[in-house]
């Protein structure tokens, strides 16, 4: 006799349950929007330098210092070319070179001494000054290098003397913008005086004050006038 073996009951419910399962997750997923791809914006990048920032803000002021005093020393030049009767070009050139080579000098190295010094803190008075010295100092030896070996040691005592004589001059007289009632213009031989609000609020009151005193006796003038007088007034005047 052949005997039939049917399938197991408990192999036969592990199955209809995992396929329940999994059509349960379908259906999930079939319910769940469909997002698309999110992609990540790239910012724009700045312009490369192949040199570095620090370098680029020392030099960028530093050429436009150099550039002015290089064309103030080139129309100087040529002045004082016309006036000896020599070449006005070439005098006013090579003036104009030098000129801008004591300004870039002075400007770039002055950048440098403050950054030494103080980095990104507010420089007080001795720092400028001690910057000012260096970079005189510098100044000196690049424009008594341009003059001959000689001038080098002159040149950067004199320049020195003259950055730290020019700042402490300079921060004596504080041209810098500072808060009110300090200063050149506020200082007590100026005539200008600092008003705070509450002072000028309170003169603006009294010149109210003043004018609103004034319309009331022009009123009472003007009332004056506008009533009849009796008549027995008249025939006395």
């Amino acid at each position: 006799m052949k005997r039939i073996v049917g399938p197991c009951p408990e192999g036969q419910a592990e199955a209809e349950e995992r396929e329940a399962i999994n059509t349960a997750h379908a259906e999930k997923k079939q319910e769940l929007p469909h997002k698309p791809p999110t992609t990540r914006k790239r910012e724009p990048e700045g312009p490369r330098t192949i040199l570095p920032p620090e370098f680029m803000n020392v030099i960028k002021p530093a050429l436009g210092v150099g550039a002015l005093t290089g064309v103030t020393g080139l129309i100087t030049g040529g002045a004082m070319g016309i006036v000896r009767g020599l070449s006005a070009p070439l005098f006013g050139t090579v003036m104009g070179l030098q000129w801008f080579v004591l300004g870039f000098s002075f400007s770039g190295s002055r950048r440098v001494a403050m950054n030494a010094l103080v980095g990104d803190n507010e420089p007080k008075g001795g720092d400028k000054v001690k910057a000012s010295t260096m970079a005189g100092c510098f100044t000196g030896i690049m424009g008594g290098s341009l003059r001959g070996p000689r001038n080098i040691i002159p040149g950067a005592i004199m320049f020195s003397i003259f950055g730290a004589g020019g700042q402490a001059i300079v921060n004596s007289v504080n041209w810098t913008r500072k808060p009110q009632g300090q200063g050149v213009l506020f200082s007590k031989w100026s005539p200008v005086t600092p008003l705070t609000d509450q002072e000028y609020e309170k003169m603006l009151e009294e010149k109210l004050l003043r004018v609103e005193a004034q319309i009331a006796i022009i009123d009472e003038d003007l009332q004056e006038l506008r009533t009849p007088r009796p008549k027995s007034e008249k025939s006395e005047k």
